[in-house]
């Protein structure tokens, strides 16, 4: 054997020990959500990239898209892309999904839950389930579902202690099942990009808004552009973690496992920061300058009453059957909500 031979052999095998010595690299796959990198939306998604990455001993990889970025800023869109494979994962809430799947608004319909309780009563339920269901046939795998919160009102122009003084006030917001709920109390809702939202309501262009307190007013720092807050908690929206079904197929049943044990940890890691942060929140935003209005349980049932007309709408929408099955989830959950 030539000395030539030898030294082809000798970098063959270096090359070699080499190649098995280091790590494989990476699998990285794209998640999109539509708020900042400084709420507890991004920090679910940290969370999540964490796990996995421990959990798959560094072969999976997620890289984090805040502000929609991988949809032009276009919130509603992420749904769809991850729908049909082209993202792979998606953390959003419910309400930004009804364009694709109408049956997400039961969620957020006006004054159907009281509190935590009842939440958590549909969303480990069978309502929960039965909205997983109705998801993947529309593309999407959730893994778990996380926490946005209770919907309060914000706005520049006066304190909202009743229906008549939501009167003529121009609101951003998010999805056609708010613009009903807005119409009804006689405000001028104009649906928007999250995006576009600070800067609008700096410049006079909406008066207010209406989002959870510890998952968006104050992380995404409404209250520099804002003066009032009504905590009237009128509709919840929670997020999920959703990745590709396309892509959910794709993999073995180990693999499947392992990513829905990571999302479910989690999703329980930011519902429980932002439900701390909310319970803490009212007395941030007063130091920051907003006034704080909590409404009588008469003037909550005002508001109720006031927005019926939306609820009913849109329980037609989604269907009733599946408004009953979150009514008797809440119900057989200890806590029912006043009737419509």
């Amino acid at each position: 054997m030539t000395f030539k031979t030898l030294a082809t052999l000798g970098a063959f095998a270096a090359a070699l020990a080499l190649s098995t010595a280091l790590p494989a690299a990476a699998e990285t796959f794209r998640l999109s959500h539509n708020t900042n990198d400084t709420t507890t939306w991004q920090k679910g998604a940290e969370k999540f990239n964490e796990l996995l990455s421990e959990k798959s001993g560094g072969e999976m990889d997620v890289r984090i898209f805040p502000n929609a970025q991988l949809t032009g800023g276009d919130q509603m869109k992420q749904a769809e892309m991850v729908g049909r494979g082209a993202l792979d994962f998606v953390v959003t809430s419910a309400i930004n999904v009804t364009p694709l799947v109408p049956e997400m608004a039961v969620f957020s319909l006006p004054y159907l839950y009281s509190g935590y309780e009842d939440v958590d009563a549909t969303t480990a339920g069978a309502p929960g389930d039965r909205m997983e269901e109705i998801m993947a046939e529309n593309g999407i795998v959730v893994l778990a579902w996380g926490e946005n919160g209770f919907r309060e009102v914000t706005n520049n122009v006066r304190p909202v202690k009743a229906p008549a003084d939501m009167n003529g006030l121009k609101m951003r917001v998010a999805g056609p099942m708010y613009i009903d709920v807005m119409n009804a109390l006689g405000a001028n809702p104009q649906q928007m990009q999250w995006t576009e939202t600070f800067s609008a309501l700096q410049q006079g262009v909406v008066d207010g808004q209406e989002n959870p307190i510890g998952a968006v007013i104050i992380p995404q720092r409404v209250y520099e552009v804002q003066k009032y807050l009504t905590a009237w908690h009128y509709s919840y929206d929670p997020i999920f973690i959703g990745v590709s079904k396309t892509l959910w197929e794709s993999w073995d049943e180990a693999t499947k496992q392992m990513v829905q044990a990571a999302a479910e940890e989690a999703m329980e890691y930011q519902k429980t920061i932002t439900r701390e942060d909310t319970e803490k929140g009212a007395a941030y935003l007063k130091e920051q300058g907003m006034e704080i209005y909590e409404p009588s349980a008469e003037e909550v049932d005002a508001f109720r009453q006031a927005t019926k007309p939306a609820f009913d709408s849109w329980a037609q929408k989604v269907g009733p059957d599946l408004v009953t099955l979150f009514q008797d989830a809440i119900s057989a959950g200890g806590q029912a909500p006043q009737a419509q």
